[in-house]
């Protein structure tokens, strides 16, 4: 038997209307705005590939550095009890809705030149601003906390029981973790290394503050999109939508991955 439509079964049947309108038509958009033909001429430039090539080599590298540091920190974070616990992990989550130029502001604060860490860096022979470097940086920080809060949850599903079995068996703490939370925790690490890829892939006010757009050196593909926007419209869209792509792509591996962790946890 159908149910009849309540005022509010309309109501927000026509709210879900206006969501993907306001979200999914500007995506529709930028794929569909100019012909395959002239995207495809448009993106097969010496600059757009050097872009494209620099925004996946940063990221990749920037989600090597955050899985590898930031998954121990994670499982620190979700299998022990401290004070102040709750205000550090709000602390490690700030870059998530940290205005870009604020995030760029701190990035030059802390490594810049004049920068807290500036000396130091100027005293072993390195300066980061305005290098490829700098990229990867301004990527970590910027997209970093995406694994941290999702390898937080991964751990804190496994069964503490199940660790705790483990160190009865004799197992140290670097064997419980290598061994036992991080397969256990497999999925959730991976949904979070692809959304912190994602993040950084399409990243772009704190790598213009603090990489600059220099040419075959840190300007990555969304800083191309820019440079384009006013010269080049078709060139821009072209970037866009292979961003566009990646980024859907991304996101619906996220969320499988995400989805079939929280199966096994609930196993």
């Amino acid at each position: 038997m159908r149910r009849r439509p309540t005022p509010f079964g309309l109501a927000a049947s026509a709210a879900l209307v206006l969501v993907v309108l306001g979200l999914a038509l500007p995506l529709v958009a930028i794929l569909t705005d100019t012909a395959p033909g002239r995207l495809w001429d448009s993106l097969r430039t010496d600059a757009s590939l050097t872009a494209l090539g620099l925004s996946f080599a940063g990221s990749g590298i920037a989600v090597l550095i955050v899985v590898v540091v930031g998954t121990p920190a994670a499982y620190l974070l979700a299998t022990t009890r401290f004070r102040g616990r709750t205000a550090l992990s709000a602390l490690l989550e700030l870059p998530l809705v940290l205005p870009p130029a604020v995030a760029g502001i701190g990035l030059l604060a802390a490594f810049g030149p004049q920068g807290i860490a500036g000396g130091a860096l100027e005293d072993v022979g390195a300066e980061l601003p305005l290098t490829f470097a700098a990229v990867v940086v301004a990527l970590v920080f910027v997209a970093g906390p995406f694994h941290l809060r999702q390898a937080q949850s991964a751990f804190q599903a496994v069964d503490p029981a199940v660790l705790d079995a483990a160190r009865l068996a004799g197992a140290g703490e670097t064997a419980v973790f290598l061994r036992v939370a991080v397969p256990m925790a497999a999925t959730g690490l991976a949904a979070g290394a692809t959304l912190t890829f994602a993040r950084a892939i399409g990243e772009f006010g704190a790598t213009l503050m603090f990489a600059g757009s220099l040419a075959g050196v840190t300007r990555t593909a969304s800083l191309e999109v820019y440079t384009r926007f006013s010269t080049d419209f078709p060139g821009a869209i072209a970037l866009s939508a292979v961003l566009v792509v990646v980024s859907a792509v991304l996101l619906l591996v996220a969320r499988v991955l995400a989805s079939r962790g929280e199966q096994v946890a609930g196993a």
